[in-house]
């Protein structure tokens, strides 16, 4: 192909081509490495914030099991399992599916609109506080609710929580709400919100079983925490964007086909082909070959050769259909 061509693709001609093309991929598509990308959940932190909000986690695990230790009179491992970013919706709906009946501590500088929450599942409930009342008994309770008591040893860890979190956040002093509720989310949300759900697991050091809960807190309230994320696009132009696009574009391999002609026959007519058959095509001899891309017709040129092979001799202008 004549280099003189490289700089000649229009963005017009680009879209054709693409069109032309269309979606299919590569025969070693297989083989191209690609991070997974979940459209569906935000992605409010980069790289660096996310290293950072995982040493967050650390520190807070450390002292999560410092209170847990304090309360219950016991040596207790925190473990952070994940850091992860949802849509409002998508936690709500969530709960609302599983029928969840978790108790609910809701926290912020404001209560009265709080803008995280300890959520702490049922059977978390009852292994807690069996924990901080020292009995001895079996971990597996048959009841549905907990008594006063409990629900009261229950808010004074929750609460001991949001301490931790709040004393290695910053200058943020996030106080807890003055009761657990169960079951409906003590938040305001309309569902577009972006949230950030840090799930752990709170273990005696002597036991197997561990038990779940999580915090949940609006993203741009870790600001301070994670730090701001670096506004990578700004240092560039949406010139200088457009450019490096087309830049790679023109770089693309595209498969074309050069197609002499065709010719219809019955099932009866190509079992009875034979050597030195002659066999007649749609198409005369003074007309030019069609040449397609990923079968769209590209191109028309007349047949030819060059250094030994086939070749094509272009007789005019891309004519994408």
């Amino acid at each position: 192909m004549s280099s003189r061509a490289t700089n000649k693709l229009s963005q017009e001609k680009i879209h054709q081509l693409l069109t032309a093309v269309g979606s299919k991929p590569t025969e070693d598509a297989a083989q191209i490495e690609a991070t997974e990308y979940n459209w569906r959940q935000p992605h409010c932190f980069d790289h660096n914030q996310l290293n950072k909000l995982n040493e967050f986690t650390k520190n807070l695990a450390i002292v999560v099991a410092e209170k847990f230790t304090d309360f219950c009179h016991g040596e207790f491992d925190v473990t952070v399992v994940s850091s992860t970013q949802h849509f409002a919706a998508e936690l709500l709906g969530q709960a609302s599916d599983s029928g969840q009946n978790d108790y609910y501590l809701a926290f912020g500088t404001d209560q009265e609109h709080p803008c995280g929450l300890i959520s702490i599942p049922t059977q978390t409930a009852f292994i807690w506080t069996t924990q901080l009342l020292g009995d001895t008994k079996s971990e597996e309770d048959s009841r549905v609710d907990l008594s006063q008591l409990e629900e009261s040893l229950l808010l004074d860890i929750a609460s001991a929580i949001v301490e931790a979190f709040s004393g290695i956040y910053g200058d943020c002093d996030f106080q807890p709400a003055q009761s657990i509720v169960r079951k409906l989310w003590p938040l305001e949300l309309k569902g577009t919100e972006e949230l950030c759900k840090i799930a752990f697991q709170v273990k005696e050091s002597h036991q197997e079983n561990s038990s779940e809960a999580y915090i949940v807190i609006l993203c741009g309230k870790l600001e301070p925490v994670v730090g701001k994320a670096e506004q990578a696009v700004d240092r560039f132009s949406a010139e200088d964007v457009s450019k490096a696009i087309f830049s790679h574009m023109q770089q693309m391999s595209v498969s074309i086909t050069a197609q002499l002609a065709s010719a219809a026959l019955t099932l009866e007519e190509i079992v009875s082909l034979e050597v030195d058959d002659i066999l007649l095509l749609d198409k005369r001899i003074d007309e030019p070959v069609e040449l397609t891309v990923n079968g769209r017709m590209a191109l028309w040129g007349w047949p030819a050769k060059s250094a030994g092979k086939y070749a094509v001799v272009i007789t005019g202008d891309p004519i994408l259909q």
